[in-house]
């Protein structure tokens, strides 16, 4: 049976993150994919130069569409941008008694723009990561979650164990933002044991959409009944062909390929 993978996100319009980035992951990945969206925004590679959320009414809406018909294996949230709209994904995914969530707890674009307004924070830690399966924060999110300056392993290591307490199954900080130039190391908390995911680090600027891009390979494959250990694996070798595989597009930040992966895949089968 086709397996099936919803993102509910906002929309880039410039094709590298956002639910275009999610749909066209879930379909290298083999997965059918959905999305709700929570907001429009006017990107490209240089900035985002405008936000329009949707209101609740069009999310919830979106969501018990796909929620009613089609069903659900896994979703991915991505970009929320308010507390309302945090509440109304929270109860929708509370009422489908979906299991499969990843969280990417998206807050500021590659530019620096605001994604997730600050009061929505503490709806996220209230009503949305009790929910998560897997959460996927980079360094300056898990930062601004847990309330604590992250610059070692152990602080990693530590930060996992708080977003742990607030009801998050499985926590995967990334290491997009570590300081060490060679090499970026993502840490897997279950719980109860750590693992780390250790990749070159690539010199590239074309980077726009990589937490997107994981968190939604991440999803794809928990939708295909992977266990969370290997689905975060899949999701490192993912992001790590479609970030050297480099498409050089645009002035600012690039995005990176999605086809990178089968590519790379198709490659090593010859």
């Amino acid at each position: 049976m086709m397996k099936r993978a919803l993102t509910i996100a906002g929309s880039d319009s410039g094709g590298g993150a956002g639910i275009q980035a999610d749909l066209k992951t879930f379909q290298e990945l083999n997965v059918f994919g959905m999305s709700a969206l929570t907001a429009v925004t006017a990107q490209n590679t240089l900035g985002v130069h405008g936000v329009y959320p949707m209101t609740q009414e069009a999310v919830a809406k979106q969501i018990q569409a796909v929620g009613e018909d089609i069903g659900v294996d896994a979703l991915k949230t991505g970009m929320l941008f308010n507390a309302e709209i945090i509440e109304t994904v929270a109860e929708n995914i509370t009422a489908f008694k979906w299991e499969n969530v990843v969280i990417d707890p998206v807050m500021i674009a590659k530019g620096g723009a605001s994604l997730l307004l600050q009061e929505a924070i503490a709806a996220l830690k209230k009503y949305l990561l009790p929910l998560a399966k897997v959460i996927t924060p980079n360094i300056p999110e898990a930062e601004v979650l847990t309330n604590m300056t992250i610059q070692t392993n152990d602080d990693k290591q530590e930060a996992a164990k708080k977003l742990h307490d607030l009801g998050v199954q499985n926590i995967v900080i990334k290491g997009g933002h570590d300081e060490d130039l060679s090499q970026s190391s993502d840490l897997l908390f279950d719980g109860k044991e750590f693992y780390t995911f250790t990749s070159k680090r690539i010199n590239t600027k074309n980077t726009h959409g990589t937490g997107c891009t994981f968190s939604a390979a991440i999803t794809a494959e928990l939708a295909k009944g992977a266990s969370v250990y290997d689905a975060v694996a899949t999701a490192k070798a993912f992001i790590q062909a479609a970030i050297e595989d480099d498409l050089k597009l645009g002035k600012g930040h690039g995005p990176t390929n999605h086809w990178a992966y089968q590519k790379m895949k198709e490659l090593t089968r010859l």
